[in-house]
């Protein structure tokens, strides 16, 4: 049986956005709203370069990684032709304009999964010794 946790209404998610949920461990998740009022949630982190696709583009059922404009599938995850690779996606239910997010996924799903580092922070040098 699963357990709903309850994480927004879906008008505190903008048509055509998306709106990101904090979890104690790993990437946050992207809870993302089309234009027909569907919700969709996936790890905030483009399966190319670890984008964050929460402040991507939503069209259709779809998503563009704002870093490198791949289309990402709401629905499964998967980036789309030519490209390739997919994102986890996690199980949403909504009921009487309430978003809820399976429990045991938020907890568990992907938690290993570490947000990128970009820019000149991805590199760690040592201290140079001083003279």
């Amino acid at each position: 049986m699963t357990s709903w946790t309850r994480i927004c209404r879906v008008d505190d998610i903008p048509v055509l956005g998306s709106r990101r949920v904090a979890r104690a461990a790993g990437v946050d998740v992207a809870v993302f709203r089309n234009d027909q009022d569907q919700v969709f949630a996936l790890l905030d982190r483009c399966p190319h370069k670890g984008g964050p696709l929460s402040q991507g583009i939503v069209f259709g059922t779809s998503v563009a990684c704002p870093l490198h404009n791949w289309t990402i599938g709401l629905d499964d995850g998967c980036a789309k032709a030519p490209d390739e690779g997919c994102t986890p996606r996690f199980a949403v239910h909504v009921e009487a304009g309430e978003v809820y997010l399976d429990a045991v996924e938020l907890a568990s799903l992907s938690i290993d999964v570490q947000a990128p580092v970009a820019g000149p922070a991805r590199r760690v040098l040592p201290i140079a010794p001083a003279a």
